[in-house]
């Protein structure tokens, strides 16, 4: 196939099999990224990117089975970076062995050591934090995570279901801070709390709050921006405007994180622009599209936050290494079905 023919193609975001795919040529002034998140959502980071560098982005949209994708493509695969919005996604990437170490000074200094993987196989991004929604009516200012399965709570907390991958996280995080024994009792904590089955989504813990269906609920940071902004209409202005957000910690530790993250594809066929792509994408200019696009908080200190997440309060991330927490995923995901917690 025609180099430019297979630039059409991967633009379009075919997501033909493997054997379906040419022989992948270096092309210089490109790069070829492979992503879990929605185009629509990276596409000012390509934009400022491209203007910078004159490197063009080709973007394949892969929403599930990135590293089955890649691995199947093999030598032959065009994929220069491979994005995800999940620290599991990350290190499934790495077990699948379709990433690369890389060297970079520039990405180790912006990335936190936590935060990124010790071989230089992926590097975090962009983080959200797992925050407590409030009632507003309620006087409550500081809150831990362990908290959450106090039983003064009980009727009183809405999540979302304890198998998805944002909840596995935070009860992977918690596994690795206090180990499994504990975690099990404090999953049937919070479970004997819920004010209502664990299901919907994040926004739906706001929605709930002011419909009086409980008062505290865990969710993530950057739905508040989405809510508050009017990016998600009108009602859930009025479902942002309906909570107090407090940022919670470990007993002892930090506030517990998600990101998104990136890594070099193994068989990069324009590795220095994939490199030189996610310099970039730790730069000022990039982390505050990414604070402003997408009310996420930079990977990199100093960087602007938006100024709706900015009125949380000061984020201190979790000290806990990501790899910690990528290795108890397993456990934490057993967990949540041994306890029904999402019956």
């Amino acid at each position: 196939m025609h180099a430019t023919s297979l630039r059409r193609l991967i633009a379009a975001g075919c997501v033909a099999l493997a054997p379906l795919l040419p022989a992948a040529a270096s092309a210089d002034g490109e790069v070829n990224l492979y992503t879990t998140r929605e185009p629509g959502l990276i596409q000012p980071l390509i934009d400022a990117f491209t203007k910078e560098t004159g490197t063009t982005v080709n973007t394949v949209f892969v929403k599930d089975g990135l590293p089955e994708r890649v691995a199947a493509e093999g030598d032959n695969s065009p994929a220069d970076v491979l994005m995800t919005v999940d620290v599991g996604g990350l290190v499934d990437l790495e077990d699948r062995g379709v990433t690369q170490a890389i060297q970079s000074n520039v990405l180790d200094a912006a990335v936190p050591a936590n935060l990124r993987d010790p071989d230089g196989h992926w590097y975090t991004l962009s983080m959200r934090a797992r925050v407590l929604y409030v009632d507003k009516a309620l006087d409550l200012e500081d809150f831990t995570y362990e908290q959450l399965a106090d039983p003064k709570w009980k009727g009183q907390v809405c999540i979302r279901s304890g198998q998805h991958p944002y909840n596995v996280a935070l009860i992977a995080a918690y596994i690795a801070h206090h180990g499994e024994a504990a975690a099990r009792t404090w999953l049937e904590g919070v479970k004997a709390n819920l004010g209502r089955k664990a299901g919907g989504g994040d926004r739906d813990v706001a929605r709930d709050i002011l419909g009086g269906l409980c008062r505290v609920g865990l969710a993530n940071s950057y739905y508040v921006g989405l809510m508050r902004s009017g990016a998600g209409g009108p009602e859930q202005v009025e479902w942002g405007d309906a909570i107090k957000v407090v940022l919670p910690t470990f007993e002892d530790g930090g506030t517990h994180v998600n990101v998104s993250g990136a890594a070099v594809a193994l068989n990069a066929p324009n590795k220095d622009n994939a490199v030189a792509f996610l310099e970039f994408l730790v730069s000022d200019t990039a982390q505050a599209i990414y604070a402003k696009a997408n009310f996420e908080y930079p990977v990199k200190a100093g960087a602007t936050v938006d100024p709706i997440i900015a009125e949380l309060g000061e984020l201190v991330p979790d000290s806990l290494p990501l790899t910690e927490i990528a290795a108890a995923r397993r456990t934490a995901s057993q967990l949540v079905d041994e306890v029904g917690f999402d019956n």
